[in-house]
């Protein structure tokens, strides 16, 4: 019966997930352009490189937010930022969705 109820919990959060859209996160790491710092793209585009261990997980960084953020900070020059948003996976791309950048303290 235990299990039977952790179950219906861990499928019920789940579907909320995936019904109500991804929870709000706050990361922090190098915030750089895709094609002028990483050379791995045709155009400009914000992301950021988080360590997650001996690993780098790089996010894209989306919406108007990041948009207004791009060219007087990050196409020129690496820097550590925070960044608050919804993080979704989009055709094998991690993606946040983003509501605030700010320098990392």
């Amino acid at each position: 019966m235990k299990n039977t109820l952790k179950l219906a919990v861990i499928a019920a959060l789940a579907y909320s997930t995936s019904v109500f859209g991804a929870k709000e996160v706050t990361l922090t790491g190098e915030g750089k352009c895709l094609k002028c710092g990483l050379h791995k793209a045709d155009k400009c585009q914000n992301v950021l490189e988080v360590k997650e261990g001996d690993k780098t997980k790089t996010y894209w960084l989306v919406g108007k937010v990041s948009k207004d953020y791009h060219h007087d900070n990050l196409c020129s020059a690496t820097k550590k930022i925070t960044v608050t948003g919804e993080v979704k996976e989009e055709d094998g791309t991690m993606k946040v969705e983003v509501t605030k950048i700010e320098d990392a303290k």
